[in-house]
């Protein structure tokens, strides 16, 4: 059930990380409301078989396998769709993801933790890793934006859509890389928005909170299924006192596509968090 009416018939819909829980959800919305779907996902097994849960239930949709990090690999994407459903109008930068590696062992640095071996401070982060999640979600928005906006210079009604995260807002503990990684994505929202806006392109994004996923499951969660300590802090912190289910970020992402309802919305990040990103803690 859809939150609203939104024709998106005959609009060809791209969606990286499209495989993923969220994201896949993504597509299948775009392809109830009439759009053409493209799945581009890292594994393609995972993006074939999204595509042929659409197909199966009669919409249209063809997953491809595709490295948001290679400019080559994103080009020959986009020449399949080019063939099978036509020209982008609708982008959505889903991949991204974080690295242990981009990761501390603990929130606050104590002097004490510098002589300890089994603990990853702010001193012992890994470059490559840290490097790895900024490319993963910043140069994996940059290039696929490069790649298919070239296609929606000149036509009517199109749009992308950033994936941000309410940690653009104000970082997490334990995770530098990513926070910064999509405090760079907003940046990045705005900066196209102004950039694309002579040419018809709006760039807006969204920026989840914490939705449980296969990503962060281990997190949040022990192995048997008990909330674990920075659960228990993340659920103080949201004023809406539990996780978001994965549906309710249809209801942005189909108001931010539908140019009768936001055509003049352009260059904003909207929170989808229960609230996180708006209270104190008092």
């Amino acid at each position: 059930m859809l939150p609203f009416e939104v024709d998106l018939k005959d609009k060809v819909a791209v969606v990286t990380g499209g495989g993923g829980i969220l994201c896949s959800d993504f597509t299948k919305a775009l392809a109830k409301c009439g759009a053409k779907v493209a799945i581009l996902d890292l594994r393609e097994e995972n993006a074939l078989a999204v595509a042929n849960e659409i197909k199966s239930d009669g919409g249209v949709a063809v997953g491809i396998a595709a490295n948001v990090l290679e400019k080559e690999s994103l080009e020959h994407a986009k020449k399949i769709i080019n063939e099978n459903l036509g020209t982008c109008d609708i982008l959505i930068n889903g991949a991204g993801g974080n690295n242990p590696k981009g990761t501390t062992t603990k929130e606050y640095l104590y002097p004490e933790d510098l002589d300890k071996e089994d603990l990853v401070t702010f001193f012992d982060l890994d470059q490559k890793g840290v490097e790895f999640v900024f490319n993963l979600n910043f140069i994996g928005t940059l290039l696929p934006s490069q790649v298919f906006a070239r296609d929606m210079i000149g036509k009517k009604d199109v749009c992308i859509i950033n994936i941000s995260s309410m940690n653009a807002f104000t970082p997490l503990t334990k995770i530098p890389a990513y926070s910064g990684a999509k405090a760079a994505i907003s940046n990045f929202t705005q900066w196209l928005a102004v950039h694309f806006s002579k040419v018809g392109i709006r760039v807006n994004a969204i920026a989840p909170g914490f939705f449980v996923t296969d990503q962060n499951r281990a997190l949040l969660f022990d192995d048997g299924g008990k909330a674990t300590p920075r659960t228990e802090k993340i659920l103080a912190a949201t004023p809406m006192g539990r996780f978001g289910e994965k549906e309710e970020l249809i209801g942005t992402l189909l108001f931010l596509v539908c140019q009768k309802a936001s055509s003049f919305v352009n260059g904003v990040v909207i929170p989808v968090d229960g609230g996180f990103s708006a209270y104190s803690g008092v």
